[in-house]
């Protein structure tokens, strides 16, 4: 699946050495990415609409604000500290709670380029300089993941263990959106893939929830080989029997086994993986069906079109052009 992933040593035994989660966080590569450098002064409350299939994050550089997430306990943010609401959730922050919220899009914003803008508003009292971040992930190993996030994750930098280098992250950040030197749009989506990814990672770490489910899949040794196994390679014509094998597993406590840590058997498993692949390029490529369905293990176009609409519900003919209707209006 991808050039910068090397290969699997099939040979004594791999999955005792590879890191399937490793993996999943490797292909978290935001792209849609929008940002805003905030300027508040007290009293001030700013109310995000959903921004649907979306990751959104802030990141206070300096002084503090409140997030409040529909469904999740209040948040103080203080300077260094990120925040992510994962679901694309709409949400609040204020430099106070109860403070009257205005809507992002009421207010003026100064347009800096096409994804960056900033935006300044309060009553001139103590200030709070954020940076806010509204991003998309293609790949659906990011999908699977992002969708097991819960609608908070608040990650406290100062203590934090990579505190020192949380900071520099940071502040390289907001000098880079303050400066708007040539190619600090890059640089500030390569220091938010870094911090989100982090984020994320402290999560897993923390929360037990993370142990479960998909995820917690991943961190099986035999399971998360397997699931990398489908991931890197969809075309190939999988049957239980063939993946218990590749684990040193019998085909019953295999199947038992991956249906319990993931939640479904293995063919649904794989036959869901393909589909949100081809529905990923769908949207983002120009590849013919034919192509596409052989890429995937299919035999035929019409045997892979059978399947899409079965399991996506519409044709890959309209997800394509959903996509590119998509595409053209975030570009």
């Amino acid at each position: 699946m991808s050039n910068l992933i090397p290969d699997i040593d099939p040979s004594d035994n791999p999955w005792t050495s590879i890191d399937p989660l490793g993996e999943a966080l490797h292909f978290l590569h935001m792209s849609g990415v929008f940002y805003t450098r905030s300027q508040f002064t007290a009293p001030w409350a700013l109310a995000l609409p959903p921004f649907p299939d979306c990751l959104m994050f802030h990141v206070v550089t300096s002084g503090r604000c409140w997030l409040e997430v529909e469904g999740s306990d209040p948040h103080l943010l203080q300077p260094g500290d990120l925040a992510l609401v994962p679901h694309g959730e709409g949400h609040k922050l204020l430099s106070e709670p109860g403070v009257p919220a205005v809507k992002l899009f009421d207010l003026p914003r100064e347009q800096i380029s096409e994804r960056y803008e900033i935006l300044k508003y309060g009553q001139g009292g103590a200030p709070s300089n954020l940076i806010c971040g509204t991003v998309r992930f293609d790949h659906p190993a990011a999908h699977d993941l992002v969708r097991l996030l819960p609608k908070v994750i608040c990650i406290g930098a100062w203590q934090s263990p990579q505190m020192e280098w949380i900071q520099s992250t940071l502040r390289l950040m907001a000098a880079e959106a303050k400066g708007l030197q040539p190619g600090g749009e890059t640089i500030i989506t390569r220091l938010a893939d870094i911090l989100v990814i982090q984020a994320i990672r402290s999560w897993i770490a923390e929360d037990p929830l993370a142990q479960t489910g998909w995820l917690g899949a991943l961190q099986d040794k035999q399971m998360g080989y397997a699931i990398l196994l489908i991931q890197r390679d969809p075309a190939r014509v999988w049957t239980v029997a063939a993946l218990a094998d590749e684990v040193a597993m019998s085909r019953s406590a295999f199947a038992a086994r991956f249906k319990e840590l993931v939640g479904e058997p293995p063919m649904q498993y794989i036959t869901r993986w393909r589909m949100n692949v081809a529905l990923t390029r769908l949207k983002k490529e120009d590849i013919c069906l034919g192509e596409l369905a052989n890429q995937l293990g299919y035999q035929s176009e019409a045997a892979f079109s059978r399947a899409f609409k079965r399991f996506i519900g519409i044709s890959p003919g309209a997800a394509r052009r959903d996509g590119h209707i998509l595409n053209n209006g975030h570009n």
